[in-house]
């Protein structure tokens, strides 16, 4: 059937993206790290632009407005919908939230993330998901799946999965096991090395013989037993030393390839200091190069004619005027957004992070008036140092749990957790079930299955793993 062009009138208001308020946005969503590498680009590429001695100290020498310049307004908004700043990604009336994820591919994205970004596009029905996602839930960092099929069930049938079984946690595993990194899911060495064989083309020398070294004789190669393996997989000397090589390229731990933190090299852009009255949220002034106009060329512009070489130098002037005012609109938007994390999570700064808020992005979006994005943008690879250690400021964002006016931060019970179990005694560890009545005396209400879920993610054994390890 073919469809007939029509012609729609859609009346509302959006936001012009012009290229400097692109310019604006791009910048405030870059980590001190790449923009300093922006502004370094721009300081070699712009004759018009310098660096400034002093922070936050203003050009005395920028030219006053001229009829060429280009007005540039004294807010300067970096707040945006997705919808705005890519309008023609976005459909009419799309919900912020729905945006492209463009923050995905940022330093630092964990494992769990980029799991969970494969999952988006993976064709899965609703319960096959709940099954991957408990599946995520329950990856280590390098990579392995921690947990028997049969308690993961177990604690799926309890979410509402009646009659689910371990074979079907299976069928759902196998689907993971094909994402990236290779060798992903894998619950011990041996399926891991397997699982990155068996990407290998057919055609790869002595891959059946690699395939059965890893499946059966994994132990003899432990302990260097040329003589067996040489025997069992019937190889010459040669031979088998290819079949280790090939062996030893593959990686044991796919997961460490990826990292919570967003860099090696973190570089503060908020300071947190106690002062007489209270906290006091401030810039760090040592995180960015500062920038001004260059005093002598302006001057000349001033004086000159109308060539063409005067009117491009006037570009460049005009350039590294919105470049200053972008990075002074940057750093006004961080700071408002930080104070406002921040003035919610005193009680982290004074009592750490058993004392977390419950937090999430709509309400600081709301509080400061601006798109989720954009808080999404602020808080991505910005970094606060308080006395307590430097954080991301998503870092401040955690899930509420429980209910309606006795809500409780995840990451306050996660912390709660791990403090009752590094208290406990050794030889008598505090079980899941014992662990949910401790809670629940600090008024923190809570499943046995989501404390079970806590203690995973953090890496801690059960309490029959623990009392054995003692």
């Amino acid at each position: 059937m073919a469809m007939k062009p029509t012609l729609q009138l859609r009346v509302g208001t959006q936001l012009t993206m012009t290229p400097q308020l692109q310019q604006a946005i791009q910048l405030l969503q870059l980590s001190t790290l790449d923009l300093r590498q922006e502004i370094q680009q721009a300081l070699e590429s712009n004759p018009m632009l310098e660096m400034e001695e002093e922070f936050g100290e203003t050009a005395s020498s920028e030219p006053a407005e001229d009829d060429w310049s280009q007005d540039i307004p004294d807010e300067l908004s970096v707040d945006s919908d997705w919808s705005d700043t890519y309008q023609d990604l976005a459909p009419a009336g799309s919900r912020s939230e729905d945006g492209p994820d463009f923050d995905r591919n940022a330093a630092g994205e964990s494992l769990q993330d980029h799991l969970l970004w494969q999952l988006d596009m993976a064709d899965l029905d609703t319960r096959e998901r709940l099954i991957a996602e408990t599946l995520i839930d329950a990856i280590t960092a390098d990579g392995y799946l921690d947990g028997e099929l049969d308690a993961l069930a177990e604690g799926l049938r309890a979410q509402g999965l009646a009659g689910l079984r371990a074979s079907d946690v299976e069928q759902v595993l196998y689907r993971l096991q094909q994402f990236d990194p290779t060798g992903v899911f894998a619950r011990d060495l041996r399926e891991c090395l397997l699982l990155q064989l068996g990407t290998l083309p057919d055609d790869t020398p002595l891959l059946p013989q690699a395939k059965r070294l890893v499946r059966q004789f994994l132990e003899a190669l432990a302990g260097d037993d040329r003589k067996l393996l040489k025997r069992r997989l019937r190889l010459e000397d040669d031979q088998l030393d290819s079949v280790i090589a090939l062996i030893r390229a593959l990686d044991p731990r796919p997961g460490q390839a990826f990292d919570d933190s967003a860099s090696d090299y973190v570089i503060p852009d908020l300071l947190a200091r106690h002062v007489r009255d209270g906290w006091r949220i401030e810039l760090n002034p040592e995180a960015l190069p500062r920038l001004r106009i260059q005093p002598d060329y302006a001057a000349l512009i001033r004086r000159a004619d109308k060539s063409d070489d005067n009117t491009f130098m006037k570009q460049h002037l005009q350039e590294a005027r919105w470049l200053i005012k972008s990075l002074s609109s940057r750093n006004d938007t961080l700071l408002k957004v930080g104070r406002e994390i921040m003035t919610r999570q005193l009680d982290f700064l004074e009592r750490g992070e058993e004392a977390m808020k419950p937090l999430i992005l709509a309400d600081i979006a709301q509080a400061v008036e601006m798109h989720e994005s954009t808080i999404s943008r602020v808080t991505t690879q910005k970094f606060i140092h308080t006395p307590r250690g430097v954080f991301e400021l998503k870092y401040f964002f955690s899930s509420h749990v429980g209910g309606e006016g006795d809500a409780h931060s995840s990451t306050a019970i996660r912390a709660r957790l791990k403090k009752l179990i590094g208290e406990e005694p050794p030889r008598k560890p505090l079980s899941d079930s014992k662990l949910v009545d401790l809670l629940a005396e600090d008024g923190i209400q809570v499943a046995r299955r989501t404390v079970a879920k806590y203690r995973e993610a953090m890496g801690i054994p059960s309490s029959s793993e623990r009392k054995r390890l003692a």
